[in-house]
């Protein structure tokens, strides 16, 4: 498909919608169902990201915060702009025209500047805590805030210059997907100074800020941890604070790596000539490969925290718990030569007695005494023996516990 992908000339030059997809039905479908893989796997893990740092909120770190950032910019990413995405895809063609494109591309834009900002200041936060701990002690808890908002606020108000004619939304060159319109460069100089300004001063100073930092970084590490490797000496303190300078490493490579296609194709794009030199799908890989980073940042935390680890099996502990009801029953024993007719019993539901002991009775419901009367056995009650019968533990637990008499009960 040739043709100049601005909407001006798009409209007076071409008979074929801007909106229509230039790729076959079947790659249409497949890059319905690539962003719909992206977007369940990145649901579910920072979801489940955004759970463990709920329940750690009174106990959060600077560096903590920014990830929780990170993983609200990929989880509200995936819920409010991607579905249009992969509608799209299974109909062929981009939904809504020009106003849910100005959407999608004002939303994508946004949170894409924001995951770089937080990036950047995840770098930066590391680079002052590991080489100058006097200037981090100061970016402790409201300063890391301040941070995290002045991060939306920058990335929102910078998106909407398009909005007030300095830039604008189009179609990419494959249609399904809206982004800013980099060709313009070559048609108006409002576009083109925006289009620099982008590149400038969101790309390139925020890559060079992550590597210069992330580089320091390992340096520092390298240079206090190979004089006690070569003594044999591997303080748990030093090992906990190496791991987590590979996990924000790992975050800030990984956002680089993912976003680095489409930005190398977004910047060619801008002196290509001709439209025709870079085919459709050259756009489409680069797209999809960086809306890959808002799904591994769980995977590098829960390989390389433990502390996030050890949430998650807590977490997935109590869910399964959830499923499980312990139960309480009170009976006269059958045996009538005890000499402690009445107890109370716990049941453990779904535990099988004997199952982690490898007992002989894999099939049976683990049962702990936790109460026996002293009355003794009567002739006139040892003839009735009523059946057992368990009832939720939560209608004691629920409530204050009684203690209920029985006859010949010396209390």
């Amino acid at each position: 498909m040739r043709g100049n992908w601005s909407v001006r000339s798009a409209l007076e030059g071409s008979n074929v919608s801007i909106f229509v997809s230039k790729l076959t039905p079947g790659g249409d479908m497949g890059v319905g169902f690539t962003i719909l893989t992206l977007v369940l796997l990145s649901l579910l893990g920072n979801g489940l990201v955004l759970a463990i740092w709920h329940r750690r909120r009174n106990k959060m770190s600077g560096s903590e915060l920014l990830c929780v950032n990170l993983a609200m910019v990929d989880f509200l990413s995936c819920i409010l702009f991607y579905p249009l995405s992969i509608l799209s895809s299974f109909s062929h063609t981009w939904l809504g025209c020009q106003l849910t494109c100005t959407y999608y591309g004002l939303g994508c834009f946004t949170f894409g500047l924001c995951g770089m900002f937080t990036i950047t200041a995840i770098s930066v936060t590391r680079y002052l805590k590991t080489c100058h701990h006097l200037a981090y002690a100061s970016l402790e808890g409201a300063s890391v805030r301040v941070v995290c908002w002045g991060s939306w606020l920058v990335a929102g108000a910078w998106s909407c210059f398009p909005l007030l004619g300095w830039g604008e939304y189009i179609p990419e060159p494959y249609g399904l997907s809206c982004t800013v319109a980099w060709r313009r460069y070559h048609i108006s100089v409002k576009d083109a100074t925006y289009v620099i300004c982008s590149f400038v001063c969101f790309t390139f100073i925020p890559v060079v800020l992550i590597v210069v930092s992330q580089c320091q970084i390992l340096f520092k590490v390298y240079r206090f941890s190979h004089p006690l490797s070569s003594r044999g000496l591997h303080p748990s303190l030093h090992n906990a604070e190496r791991r987590l300078s590979l996990m924000f490493f790992c975050i800030s490579l990984g956002f680089m790596v993912a976003w680095a296609p489409y930005s190398v194709a977004s910047f060619l794009s801008i002196f290509s000539g001709d439209e025709g030199r870079m085919a459709p799908e050259v756009f489409v890989f680069p797209a999809l490969f960086a809306k890959s980073s808002h799904v591994y940042n769980p995977f590098i935390y829960f390989y390389f925290n433990k502390v996030f680890r050890r949430e998650v099996w807590r977490l997935l502990g109590s869910l399964c718990l959830l499923r499980k009801q312990n139960r309480v029953g009170v009976w006269p024993l059958q045996n009538h030569r005890s000499q402690h007719p009445i107890q109370i019993q716990l049941q453990e539901q779904g535990v099988p007695q004997g199952a982690h002991r490898g007992g002989p009775c894999p099939n049976r419901l683990a049962v702990y005494s936790c109460w026996v009367s002293n009355a003794r056995l009567n002739p006139a009650n040892a003839e009735s023996s009523p059946p057992r019968e368990f009832i939720p533990a939560s209608a004691f637990f629920g409530a204050p516990l009684k203690w209920i008499g029985v006859p010949g009960d010396g209390r």
